[in-house]
């Protein structure tokens, strides 16, 4: 093998931390967001927090309106490509480490210019926030997140009504078990000998004590508040509730009228759930020896039952949305315009520590101390690029969000039945950015609307053929077929097949199986399942 000297020009393509960093921003939730700059916080010593008001840095909004040069958007298009691809093949470790450079010679260096002076935009960004506050009852540190951390959990509801039984150690043992092991809906979905033999393995005679326990600790917890948790099923859940509503006629006069209705309706729970399911009111008659009139006025009686006892005790503050930008209308009707402007609530307050960075400049280390000088430089120049970065992302999210209310404007004038076929190409070609960046963008962030709050992908749809030639938004006409299922008449609904004649009437292209697609979409029964008994 002969061993020789050749010289080779390629091309690759490279991410500096600087890019991998600002993709990643971008593309988090408020939430995650607020999550790594506290984590940021910890690990960086010349990052702090401050409430100070920044100044603006040079590619931020001032240059909104700047024409990209092509070379910059092919640069940006390549970058994106690279990082999609990146992100799909990279392992994701606990703490969402950055993406590692694409070459092995590119060091992940946050060195700038090699300068350790103060930069001008080393002051503080995100000042204007102003801390989070809700003045309620007069409280002015109680907000949202409080209130929802204070409600009661299903398992707590529970074991405060199981402090006022009288049992011994071990039934109040496994009644305290069983009560944990419950799912979120109230459900009890594991048997009792797998809960049992889960606590004592192969020794029998402990799992058959433990069953023991186990049934006299589930009669218990059936007996509790909410009627019909600990159920293990649907049947029984519903059968438990109708108990307690056959023990509540026993002493309330009021419900005696309706007692006959509760006992048709414990029949029914008896029988196959589909035929409850498809309303088989024949089916049902036959098999419950009653007359037409109580099975209907049974369904309808079990229809009023709740399916999941602790659908209102679950965790609420999950479903808090804050959003990321705010829509502020002024004026009205024709002369209506509105304005967009940034949630100061959810931008963190960043700013270099200036005491650190001017100790960092006076004191450059020679010798021994210049390895460390050097890293104490790197840590300077990230904090100062994770600044940027935030910035450029609320920028971004800002512009975004401002191309979004100006194609849609129709829709802040009239609702959801005025929306505009929107796709994230047209937003893209408008700011010049990446198709990939838009996605990132519209992705977990949200906008606090005069109809509610969405999020920024909300105002992307396709859109359906009209007569005119043009296209009508699928959400305008998820609304519109919501808007004729809310106006049917409960004895005659409307079939999908109905309803897409309706829409042609409108000048809209729309197939059944379109229709029905969009119904099931916004979680409406079929036509079958909305009839009234």
């Amino acid at each position: 093998m002969k061993q020789g000297l050749s010289l080779r020009v390629s091309q690759h393509l490279a991410l500096t931390p600087q890019l991998q960093q600002s993709i990643r921003l971008l593309q988090l939730s408020t939430l995650e967001l607020s999550q790594e700059v506290e984590q940021m916080l910890d690990e960086n010593p010349f990052l702090e927090q401050s409430a100070d008001e920044p100044p603006r840095e040079e590619f931020g909004l001032a240059q909104a309106d700047t024409p990209v040069r092509n070379d910059d958007l092919e640069a940006e298009s390549a970058a994106n490509s690279a990082a999609d691809y990146v992100t799909e093949t990279r392992v994701t470790s606990e703490n969402d480490s950055e993406v590692a450079p694409l070459s092995s010679d590119d060091g992940q260096s946050w060195d700038g210019d090699g300068s350790a002076t103060l930069s001008p935009d080393d002051s503080e960004w995100g000042g204007d926030a102003k801390p989070s506050s809700n003045n309620l009852n007069g409280n002015e540190d109680a907000d949202v997140t409080e209130m929802a951390r204070t409600q009661v959990s299903l398992q707590s509801h529970l074991h405060r009504q199981a402090l006022g039984l009288r049992l011994s150690e071990e039934d109040r043992a496994a009644l305290r078990f069983l009560i944990e092991s419950l799912n979120d809906d109230g459900y009890l979905e594991d048997t009792l000998l797998s809960l049992a033999q889960g606590l004592a393995g192969e020794d029998e005679e402990q799992v058959e004590q433990l069953v023991h326990h186990f049934t006299v600790a589930l009669s218990l917890l059936q007996s509790l508040e909410p009627a019909g948790v600990g159920a293990r099923g649907l049947a029984e859940c519903l059968t438990l509730q109708l108990k307690a509503l056959l023990d509540q006629g026993a002493t309330d006069p009021a419900c005696k009228p309706m007692m006959a209705a509760v006992k048709v309706a414990l029949r029914i729970c008896a029988q196959p759930m589909d035929l409850l399911a498809r309303r088989d009111v024949k089916r049902l008659v036959q098999l419950c020896g009653a007359t037409d009139a109580l099975v209907r006025e049974a369904i309808a009686l079990i229809g009023r039952l709740e399916p999941k006892p602790g659908r209102r005790f679950c965790d609420v503050e999950r479903n808090i949305v804050v959003p990321d930008v705010l829509v502020i209308q002024t004026g009205k009707g024709a002369q209506a315009k509105f304005r967009v402007r940034l949630n100061t609530d959810v931008m963190p307050r960043l700013r270099v520590h200036d005491i650190y960075a001017n100790a960092l400049k006076q004191h450059k280390g020679g010798g021994n101390e210049a390895s460390s000088y050097a890293a104490l430089q790197q840590r300077l120049q990230e904090a100062r690029w994770f600044i940027k970065n935030i910035q450029q992302r609320f920028d971004t999210i800002l512009r975004v969000s401002n191309a979004i209310v100006e194609r849609q404007k129709s829709f802040f004038m009239h609702g959801e039945l005025a929306m505009r076929p929107l796709v994230l190409r047209e937003i893209a070609d408008e700011l010049g950015l990446h198709e990939s960046t838009i996605s990132r963008v519209t992705t977990a962030k949200y906008m606090a609307t005069p109809f509610g709050t969405f999020e920024l992908k909300y105002f992307f749809g396709s859109g359906l053929g009209t007569d005119s030639g043009g296209n009508a938004s699928s959400t305008a006409v998820r609304a519109l077929i919501k808007q004729f299922i809310s106006a049917e008449s409960v004895d005659k609904p409307l079939s999908d097949n109905q309803i897409s004649e309706m829409l042609k009437e409108q000048g809209i292209e729309c197939a059944r199986r379109t229709v029905a697609k969009y119904r099931e979409g916004l979680r409406i029964a079929p036509a079958s399942l909305r009839k009234a008994l």
